[in-house]
């Protein structure tokens, strides 16, 4: 049984995040266009989940970037010869929200779809959550790289793909490590008998807490992608 403090922090929470994603978004359509296009989805999803941070982040790192209404894009290649010798938190953490938002968007799909389906797989639906969450998180996840690493190498379709897959599969693995920790612990401790379902918001609450551990768990692995060169310094 949800009690009734956690479902009106749950509503509080995920009001507020839809606030600031809806402003974060507006000002993206408004003009303020990310140099990489691919950004203009990643910082709306980054404050879907992490909230006023998210928006706090895209006000600090984001929107200072943003190309000015009427300036044409960017060529997207490398502005550096080679990795980072050290990057920095503000590089890792474009890094980590940029997997973090095709993560965020596959396992939205699939949980939502799960639910409304009533689709089980092993005779649990924690694995059935866990393994479609994986596939559409790291289909997602793919997608997105590619549409950074390709146009920042110039490179073609396959190349592009390959490096993609490179440069995300570590990232995504150590962000889906984090958030199934924390499923596995709201499922299984907090409420074995009757978890919240993915038509109450303390379900999408809690998935937001279990999206920001995994933020938090990816963090170290896109500074090591990045640092030898396998993800490219955003």
């Amino acid at each position: 049984m949800v009690p009734g403090w956690l479902e009106w922090v749950s509503k509080i929470a995920v009001a507020v995040s839809m606030v600031s994603a809806g402003i974060v978004g507006l000002d993206i359509l408004l003009g303020r266009r990310q140099r990489m296009a691919i950004m203009d989805l990643v910082w709306p999803i980054t404050a879907l989940y992490f909230g006023p941070i998210g928006l706090w982040a895209y006000w600090k790192l984001g929107r200072p970037d943003a190309r000015q209404p009427g300036e044409g894009s960017s060529g997207g290649h490398r502005g550096e010869d080679g990795p980072p010798s050290r990057p920095s938190w503000r590089t890792v953490f474009k890094a980590t929200s940029h997997c973090g938002a095709g993560c965020t968007l596959g396992d939205a799909i699939a949980e939502t779809s799960i639910f409304a389906m009533g689709i089980t797989l092993f005779g649990s639906k924690l694995a059935t959550t866990y393994l479609l969450d994986f596939v559409l998180a790291y289909g997602f996840g793919v997608i997105f790289q590619f549409f950074t690493i390709a146009p920042m190498r110039d490179l073609g379709p396959w190349e592009g793909l390959k490096a993609a897959v490179k440069a995300d599969t570590i990232s995504l693995v150590a962000f889906e490590v984090g958030m199934f920790a924390f499923m596995a612990i709201n499922r299984l401790i907090w409420f074995p008998s009757n978890p919240p379902e993915p038509n109450t918001t303390t379900y999408w609450f809690l998935m937001q807490l279990a999206m920001i551990v995994g933020f938090a768990t990816s963090f170290p692995a896109n500074w090591w992608l990045i640092r030898v060169g396998l993800k490219e310094a955003m």
